[in-house]
């Protein structure tokens, strides 16, 4: 089991309806990673910090056998900085601020030893920076998943398409979908992104919950009706985190896995909204996931009654 995980490692302030959170610990490799740590351990992150990314935080990915090998550190730079404003549904934010700093520098090393890795994250990045790192890897990795958003889907599509033709799975959100596939009906978008390479489709829903397309086969997996919603940051980096994390656990990639995969990721997902930034991923524990696996399979089952 290895799992390399691609994708910024960054510092965010955070406004909701709840309070605000002011330069806290985000990015999407440090969701994804923390997610996938309660599942895997042999994981290794790729990625650029400055020097006031908090030192304690560095020392909680190793105590989470984390690899940080493959984390470039310039001391004398700043990290990547996000400030943004959710509204008061939560579903829809303002991006108040952006600072890329050390990004407009990143050119990702993939660490000699982590060259094999049997599963590869590629985190919501400039496309070229994902395809820098799949064109290091010394062999196909037996599973490839990604993540990208809107702003690659306007600005940088023939690139994103050739990544996307490399990868197992492609997850996205349903506005990015419907982007991508230029079509309002998500179940012809998923069928146009199956087209173009990828063996399976994740179309994030938010509260509404995610759809897995494979061939000739869908899955619909509900979210878990949570009482309070704190801040939704890195909820959907923290969704890939708990899918690519049990699959790198299983090691097994039919459609009952990935279903499962994808309850996992909803699992991780539902803790992740109910603090801010990574918080609640720092605090789990297996019984306090299982409990929710065991929700949500509740959700989803029923028996067959016929009216006579």
């Amino acid at each position: 089991m290895s799992l390399l995980v691609v994708g910024s490692v960054a510092l965010d302030t955070i406004e909701t309806p709840f309070g605000k959170a002011e330069r806290i610990v985000g990015g999407a490799a440090t969701y994804i990673a923390l997610a996938a740590s309660y599942f895997t351990k042999n994981i290794a992150i790729v990625s650029i910090i400055g020097g006031d990314f908090p030192k304690e935080m560095l020392e909680t990915f190793k105590k989470k056998n984390i690899d940080l090998s493959g984390l470039e550190i310039l001391p004398q730079e700043k990290s990547f900085f996000w400030h943004g404003r959710y509204h008061l549904d939560m579903n829809t934010r303002d991006t108040l601020e952006t600072q890329l700093n050390v990004l407009t520098k990143f050119q990702p090393k993939v660490p000699e030893q982590h060259r094999k890795a049997e599963h590869v994250m590629l985190g919501n990045l400039d496309p070229k920076i994902q395809m820098a790192v799949l064109e290091q890897m010394k062999q196909r990795p037996k599973w490839i998943v990604m993540d990208t958003m809107n702003y690659w889907i306007e600005n940088t599509l023939e690139d994103l398409e050739k990544v996307i033709a490399q990868t197992d799975v492609l997850i996205i959100n349903d506005e990015e979908a419907r982007m991508l596939a230029q079509t309002y009906s998500l179940t012809k978008a998923a069928r146009w992104i199956l087209e173009k390479g990828p063996k399976y489709v994740v179309i994030k829903k938010g509260e509404h919950g995610a759809l897995l397309f494979g061939k000739d086969k869908v899955f619909v997996a509900p979210a878990l009706p949570l009482e309070e919603v704190f801040d939704p940051t890195g909820a959907g980096d923290t969704f890939a985190g708990g899918f690519i994390g049990y699959l790198d656990a299983v090691q097994n990639y039919d459609f009952e896995h990935l279903k499962n995969a994808v309850i996992y990721g909803t699992v991780m997902a539902s803790y992740c909204v109910e603090a801010f930034g990574p918080e609640k991923l720092l605090q789990l524990n297996q019984n306090a996931i299982q409990e929710r696996y065991q929700i949500l399979s509740d959700l989803v089952r029923f028996d067959h009654v016929y009216p006579f």
